[in-house]
């Protein structure tokens, strides 16, 4: 089970995390440290390039080891504007979505059009039956992105918040 590379859907690509796109990576996450620190525990104010390569590095591991399928978004002019890939942690016949959206680029559609796109492809992947998204009830945003990527909420898990924006409920969202 491996999805392709690269995924050409129109006005985006999604491509394979490379090392070499860590210096914009690092750029792109400082310039949208206020919308993903709430969210995200890896979003920090000492996010830099080395802490973008060592992101792009082991996505490669993953990706080799079949447990992280890491994508950047780009426009079709080359402009990074976000992040998606697919999980294995939610066990087999199931894939997980994750993305984030470059601040500067949010409220385009980019990240509904990536995850519609990259839900087709990890559908279509040999034992795959579902694709979930899973975000905290206080990120609105993502679960808009869920909704309109034509995901259905199927339950709700408490936990202890890991950012501080967080609520401690994980709403969860699939598609099969």
């Amino acid at each position: 089970m491996e999805p392709p590379e690269m995924i050409n859907i129109g006005k985006l690509v999604l491509k394979r995390w490379e090392p070499a796109w860590g210096d914009e990576a690092a750029k792109a996450v400082q310039e949208s440290l206020p919308e993903l620190q709430p969210f995200l525990p890896w979003a920090h104010d000492d996010y830099d390039v080395d802490t973008a390569r060592s992101y792009t590095e082991m996505s490669a591991s993953n990706w080799a080891e079949a447990t992280e399928f890491n994508y950047a978004i780009f426009t079709v002019v080359g402009e990074l504007v976000g992040s998606i890939g697919l999980m294995t942690r939610m066990g087999a016949g199931a894939l997980e979505i994750g993305y984030w959206i470059r601040s500067a680029h949010t409220g385009r559609g980019y990240a509904t059009a990536a995850v519609i796109a990259l839900t087709r492809v990890a559908l279509a992947l040999p034992g795959i039956d579902r694709v979930a998204i899973r975000h905290d009830l206080a990120n609105a945003a993502s679960g808009a992105v869920a909704a309109k990527a034509g995901f259905t909420e199927v339950e709700r898990l408490h936990r202890e918040p890991k950012a501080p924006g967080e609520s401690g409920v994980d709403v969860v969202w699939e598609r099969r």
